[in-house]
C-alpha cells in the first residue's frame, strides 16, 4: 500500500515539474549567458544525462542502463524523460540535447536506425518535445562528442577536425569551420563501416572486412578470447585473472593488464593501433583535416594505442614526406564528450527558439497596435 502511495507521490511531483517547465516564461531561454542545459548520451549499454553549464562544466550527472533493443521505443523515451525530470528537480533546465548511437536524419528530428535500440525511423525529437515542453536537439552521438571536444577539449583551435570514437564499434564525425558536416541525408561519418579487408571478418552491418572489425572494443575482446580459447601460452596470465572464464574478458581488463606490462595485451593494443592508423591515413587522403581526435572507451589505453596508430598513419599516408601531417590526439573529455557536446548544441537550439519567439511576439505586438489605431490613422500615408 505504501509503495502505491510513494509511486503516486512521485508521479504528482513529476507532473508538477512538467507544469513548471510548461509555464516557464520563454525569456528564460538563454536570457542569461550561463543558463544550464541537459545533455544525454545514449549508448549500447548506458544512458547518461548531465546538467552542463556554458563553459562545458558538468554540474551533475545521472545514469541508467540502456533499455534492451527488444523494448518498444516508448520505453526508451520514458527512460530519457525520467532522467530529465530527475535533474529538473534540482536544476532549471532550459533545453535538452540528445546524442544517440544511430543514424539521425538531416533535420535532426528522426532516428533512422539504431543498432542497439528499437528505433526505426523514430520521431524522437517531437515525441520528447511534447512530453518535456522545452527545446529538444537530437544528433548522432559521435557528432555530439566531436562538438564537445571542439568546443571544450582536444579539438579547440582546429578549423578542420575529424573525430573517431572507439567503443563497441567505431563512430566518427567531421567538423569544418565550426560546423558539423552531416551529409545530404544526415548520416555522414560512419567510418567504422569502410571496408579495409575485402572478404574479412563479418560485420553486424551485413558486410565483411569493415574497419571496426579490426580496431574497436569488440575486435580487441574477440582477439583476446580467441587466444584464450586456443589455450595459447601467451594468454595464461589473462585466463588466470578471469578464473578461466573467457566470457569475463573485457576491454578495460586488457588495457589494465597492458599497463602492468602483460606482453600479450600490449601486443593486442599495438595490433589494434596499427589498424587504427591505417584507417586514419585513408581518412586523411579523403578529408585532409588538421587534427584527428580519438575518443571513446577504448581510447583509455592512451599511448599504448595512439602511439602505434601514429606510426602506422605515417607509414600509410598518401604523399608521405611531401605533405603536412595531421595531428592525432586523444580526446580530453573522456566519456563525457557526447553528453557535453549534446548539451552545448541544445543551447544553440534554445537560442534560436528564443529568438523566434521574440520575433513572433514583436509581430503580434505590432499587429495589436495597428488594430488599436483609429481608422483614419491607419489609412493615412507617411
Amino acid at each position: 500500500m505504501s509503495t502505491n502511495r510513494d509511486r503516486a507521490h512521485r508521479q504528482t511531483a513529476r507532473a508538477t515539474v512538467l507544469r513548471a517547465i510548461a509555464t516557464r516564461e520563454r525569456r528564460s531561454h538563454l536570457s542569461a549567458p550561463r543558463v544550464p542545459t541537459v545533455g544525454i548520451d545514449i549508448g549500447g549499454t548506458k544512458v547518461m544525462a548531465g546538467v552542463v553549464d556554458a563553459d562545458g562544466t558538468v554540474l551533475e550527472r545521472v545514469r541508467t542502463e540502456t533499455p534492451d533493443k527488444s523494448k518498444s521505443p516508448k520505453v526508451v523515451e520514458d527512460t530519457i524523460a525520467e532522467l530529465v525530470l530527475d535533474l529538473s528537480d534540482r536544476h532549471d533546465v532550459h533545453a535538452v540535447g540528445i546524442g544517440a548511437a544511430g543514424w539521425v536524419d538531416a533535420d535532426r528530428s528522426r532516428v533512422l536506425f539504431a543498432p542497439h535500440l528499437a528505433w526505426r525511423n523514430e520521431p524522437l525529437r517531437d515525441a520528447l518535445a511534447a512530453r518535456l515542453v522545452v527545446p529538444i536537439m537530437v544528433d548522432n552521438d559521435a557528432n555530439t562528442a566531436a562538438w564537445g571536444e571542439w568546443r571544450f577539449g582536444a579539438g579547440r583551435g582546429a578549423d578542420h577536425l575529424v573525430m573517431i570514437t572507439l567503443g563497441t564499434g567505431i563512430g566518427g564525425a567531421i567538423l569544418e569551420g565550426g560546423r558539423v558536416k552531416r551529409g545530404a541525408y544526415g548520416v555522414a561519418g560512419e567510418f567504422g563501416h569502410m571496408q579495409v579487408v575485402p572478404g574479412g571478418h563479418r560485420c553486424p552491418c551485413g558486410n565483411r572486412g569493415c574497419w571496426e572489425q579490426y580496431s574497436s572494443g569488440n575486435a580487441l575482446v574477440r582477439e583476446a578470447r580467441e587466444l584464450a580459447v586456443a589455450d595459447s601460452p601467451v594468454a595464461h596470465h589473462l585466463l588466470d585473472r578471469v578464473g578461466g572464464r573467457t566470457r569475463d574478458i573485457t576491454g578495460p581488463l586488457i588495457t589494465e593488464l597492458a599497463r602492468s606490462g602483460d606482453a600479450m595485451c600490449v601486443e593486442l593494443l599495438e595490433d589494434m593501433g596499427r589498424w587504427l592508423g591505417v584507417g586514419i591515413a585513408n581518412l586523411a587522403a579523403a578529408l585532409d583535416p588538421a587534427r584527428f581526435v580519438v575518443g571513446g572507451g577504448v581510447s583509455e589505453a592512451d599511448e599504448l594505442l595512439i602511439g602505434p596508430a601514429r606510426e602506422a598513419f605515417r607509414r600509410h599516408l598518401t604523399g608521405r614526406g611531401y605533405r603536412p601531417e595531421a595531428e592525432i590526439v586523444r580526446a580530453r573529455l573522456g566519456t563525457d564528450a557526447g553528453m557535453v557536446g549534446a548539451a552545448d548544441l541544445a543551447r544553440l537550439v534554445a537560442r534560436r527558439f528564443r529568438r523566434a519567439n521574440r520575433r513572433r511576439a514583436e509581430r503580434a505586438h505590432r499587429t495589436t497596435f495597428e488594430l488599436r489605431l483609429p481608422p483614419r490613422s491607419r489609412e493615412a500615408g507617411p
